[in-house]
């Protein structure tokens, strides 16, 4: 059996559980040492001052917009993509990979070229105090430049997944973080480059993840081929790239607004607060890029079981990742919970203010995050079966339709407390919503296998 079918049995036939564990798992591992190379530029970063800390706070929500582009077309296409293979048709699966992939990187080039002509007043708008402004336009100056090769291992990581090449992703990713954790303290300290030091490491880490993608389509290890002759943009295409893709812009959008948000508000508070808050945010995404990690395995699985109309193992696979996933973000979460006050003070030289706040705020946050597994399987799984109308209300919920109106009001009648409490209540409010929506999402796919069982029944 050729890699190809292999790929193609792990997504339809191999028993749930391994074939989680092999889509799931290889994916998880690479965003979490992805998510932990975040955490260590923090770390070193930390150590040159809170105004420093402070500027890659800022700096983050707008990298993090460059590389949604990536999970527009990305993203979009990885659902479309599995649900075509699901039922056969790898001719059409080829074309949306090409159309996405070269799609991405040039709207991803321009979008990139107007963010550095307005980089001041975009940093600005993030929360960049006038203190902190100066090193966040130098760290912004090197990394969203060099966001472009982000753009392309993003759309790369979606598509490579969908095909079940979940390991060839972990390797990208694994390549490039610690890479990145090599180079930061060597540029930052002993190059002497301070924050620059930390974009250029970061810049070269995200070149090298570009290679191991690059070298896995000309080894052509892929199932498909990335010709620009076969990128199409027909309305079917486009539709079903963007029914999906553009929900997951959203929220990728959402939360670089969610965060500016909290840089502003804490703004009110001094360096320290910014600092603090910043700290809290690449801890969480550390706990939940791991999720999104092992759900981006899930995902393939089962688009390509609704395509193929296997509700059965569906429905295990829906199960058996809740299951496991909320097992990972309770452990997380208990741990960030019981010691939030040694975890933070990892990340100054001794800004007591800067400690009371992150560990505050990182005592709640690791509460709420519990609740984080069985969200994000349900948001994913609207996406994965082509539902975007559903999955962009849910997706939105916790960085949006929740969030802004807790950061907006919170913060007015309890003061800084309402900033550290804002997206522990947001996650327990999407947490509700939820399960409302996931209960007619099960009543319409019973449906769905009676009249699936009634018509093979007829044919029989």
């Amino acid at each position: 059996m050729n890699s190809q079918s292999k790929k193609m049995e792990l997504l339809g036939s191999t028993s749930i559980p391994k074939a989680l564990l092999a889509m799931g798992i290889p994916t998880m591992i690479g965003m979490l040492v992805n998510a932990f190379y975040n955490l260590v530029d923090a770390y070193f970063v930390g150590g040159l001052g809170e105004s420093q800390m402070g500027a890659i706070s800022v700096v983050y929500p707008l990298g993090q917009v460059v590389v949604g582009l990536g999970l527009l077309f990305g993203n979009g296409a990885a659902s479309y993509i599995s649900r075509l293979l699901g039922r056969g048709d790898k001719e059409n699966a080829d074309k949306v990979a090409s159309t996405a992939l070269y799609s991405s990187v040039s709207v991803g080039a321009v979008i990139i070229i107007i963010s550095m002509v307005f980089l001041h007043p975009i940093l600005k708008l993030l929360g960049a105090t006038d203190s902190i402004l100066p090193y966040a336009a130098t760290y912004a100056g090197i990394y969203i430049v060099s966001c472009i090769f982000n753009v392309f291992n993003v759309t790369m990581n979606n598509i490579v997944t969908s095909e079940g090449a979940a390991k060839t992703t972990m390797c990208a990713l694994l390549t490039g973080a610690v890479l990145n954790i090599a180079l930061d303290p060597l540029f930052i300290y002993v190059f002497d480059l301070g924050v620059a030091g930390a974009a250029i490491a970061t810049a070269i880490s995200q070149v090298v993840s570009t290679c191991v993608y690059l070298t896995y389509i000309f080894r052509k290890k892929s199932v498909f081929h990335f010709r620009v002759k076969d990128c199409t943009y027909t309305k079917e295409t486009m539709s079903e790239i963007f029914k999906i893709g553009i929900p997951t812009l959203v929220f990728q959008i959402l939360t670089s607004v969610s965060i500016s948000l909290i840089n502003n508000a804490a703004g009110d508070y001094g360096d320290s607060a910014i600092a603090g808050m910043g700290v809290v945010t690449r801890l969480i995404s550390m706990g939940s890029l791991s999720v999104f990690g092992f759900i981006k395995g899930f995902q393939p699985i089962a688009g390509y079981s609704y395509g193929a109309k296997k509700f059965d193992r569906l429905r295990e696979a829906i199960k058996t990742s809740i299951l496991w996933s909320t097992v990972f973000c309770v452990i997380f979460g208990v741990i960030l919970a019981l010691f939030p006050t040694a975890i933070v003070s990892q990340f100054t030289k001794g800004d007591a203010e800067m400690i009371r706040i992150g560990a505050a705020s990182l005592r709640a946050n690791g509460i709420s995050i519990m609740l984080f597994g069985f969200y994000t399987v349900y948001s994913s799984l609207f996406l994965a079966l082509g539902k975007g109308r559903e999955g962009f209300i849910l997706g939105a919920c916790r960085q949006g339709i929740c969030f802004i109106p807790v950061i907006l009001l919170l913060p007015m009648v309890w003061g800084l407390n309402g900033i550290m409490y804002a997206q522990p209540i947001a996650d327990a409010l999407s947490a509700v919503i939820t399960v409302f929506m996931a209960i007619p999402l099960h009543k319409k796919l019973n449906e769905m296998q009676k009249q699936t069982a009634a018509i093979n029944t007829n044919n029989n």
